[in-house]
């Protein structure tokens, strides 16, 4: 990855560490780093235009919160993929995202939904124009709308924590999908999306729980088979 590329200097509106910290952890979470990749201290800097310090401090945030692993040089590196590591995060994906959509459900606005239309229609858009990050980061902006009209504070941070984690395994995603937009060849993911939308227009918990719960389970599918390629290379 061309880090330079898809990083930009730290607004003085925040703090430097904040600033380096988030856009840090928003590239890790849509997977923009490869598993394994390894972050250098004074190449993030020389990108971010600051000095070794706040970077340090935002990658030792992000190893804190084990999307990230720093070795005692300083230097971090992304987690590697494995297949039982992919089960044990949608294990806990299926039972923490599921009872946040029930809840999301019992609470639906007219609001919320035009919200979840709204960005399901740019991320089908976003297929067509082969943008696939822009489609990605469109996919986890529907999951966190719906999360967050849970109304549940905890659960959202959990799941916050979980798709950080997951990372790795959306780099191998978006490796997947490229080539594929590229042709024409992708359809986008959003048949469960849109059961999930209709769904809460019903308020009809249960639903929406088990299209959110074979959305994910319909990834990991295929997540398991690219874990195990990438693994055996």
């Amino acid at each position: 990855m061309s880090m330079a590329g898809e990083l930009a200097p730290v607004s003085s509106r925040m703090t430097i560490a904040d600033g380096v910290y988030q856009q840090l952890r928003d590239a890790l979470m849509v997977g923009r780093f490869d598993p394994g990749q390894t972050l250098t201290i004074s190449a993030l800097a020389t990108t971010f235009g600051t000095s070794h310090m706040p970077v340090r401090e935002a990658l030792r945030r992000l190893a804190a919160e084990n999307a990230l692993e720093v070795s005692s040089g300083g230097s971090a590196r992304v987690p590697a993929v494995s297949v039982d590591r992919l089960d044990d995060l949608c294990r806990a994906r299926v039972v923490i995202e599921g009872l946040a959509t029930e809840l999301a459900a019992s609470r639906t606005t007219p609001a919320v939904l035009i919200e979840l239309r709204t960005i399901v229609a740019e991320h089908e858009a976003l297929s067509d124009e082969k943008h696939v990050y822009d489609m990605l980061d469109r996919n986890r902006a529907f999951h966190f709308a719906v999360y967050r009209q849970s109304g549940s504070e905890v659960l959202l941070q959990i799941i916050d924590s979980l798709w950080l984690r997951y990372g790795p395994y959306m780099r191998m995603l978006s490796t997947h999908i490229a080539p594929l937009l590229s042709t024409g060849l992708h359809e986008p993911f959003t048949m469960h999306h849109h059961e999930i939308i209709k769904a809460m227009e019903r308020g009809d918990g249960a639903a929406a729980k088990a299209a959110m719960v074979a959305d994910i389970t319909d990834t990991l599918v295929l997540l398991r088979q690219l874990c195990e390629r990438h693994v055996r290379r």
